[in-house]
């Protein structure tokens, strides 16, 4: 493969930045956000990506921690579905939200149902998911 288009090594040509984003990764995850939901958002926000690898890896990872194939494969039409529950539906309201950044919404409400089910803090907890996983999903599409 070409040089110019050869992937993007991100790991090698920023070591250091790269060890700061799993650094920040591993504080995500420690962050005391449920499994099931990091999984949910993780994935989510992959499809919304469309990052293929990260798809697959939190699907695969999802279902390791026991997470059911029906709720995953209805994940892409949470709203219509009765299979999550409103605590996770603010969630990933919340994800989508920030992960499309369209320029007229407005995030008010979706703060609001937030707060009905998260506290501040876990609302910025699950803030600091949906950020991590934009951020690795843009970094792998990039080197593939």
């Amino acid at each position: 493969m070409p040089a110019e288009t050869a992937a993007f090594r991100h790991d090698l040509n920023v070591p250091e930045i790269y060890k700061a984003f799993i650094a920040a990764e591993n504080a995500v995850v420690a962050s005391g956000v449920d499994r099931h939901l990091l999984h949910l958002i993780k994935l989510r926000v992959s499809q919304l990506n469309d990052c293929a690898f990260c798809v697959k890896m939190h699907s695969k990872e999802a279902r390791e921690d026991g997470e059911t194939n029906d709720r995953l494969d209805r994940l892409v039409v949470w709203r219509h579905v009765s299979d999550f529950t409103a605590k996770e539906k603010a969630a990933l309201a919340w994800a989508e939200a920030l992960t499309q950044l369209p320029t007229h919404k407005d995030l008010a409400p979706l703060r609001a149902a937030l707060r009905e089910h998260y506290t501040d803090v876990e609302a910025s907890a699950v803030t600091a998911v949906i950020a991590q996983i934009n951020l690795w999903n843009r970094l792998g599409v990039s080197a593939h």
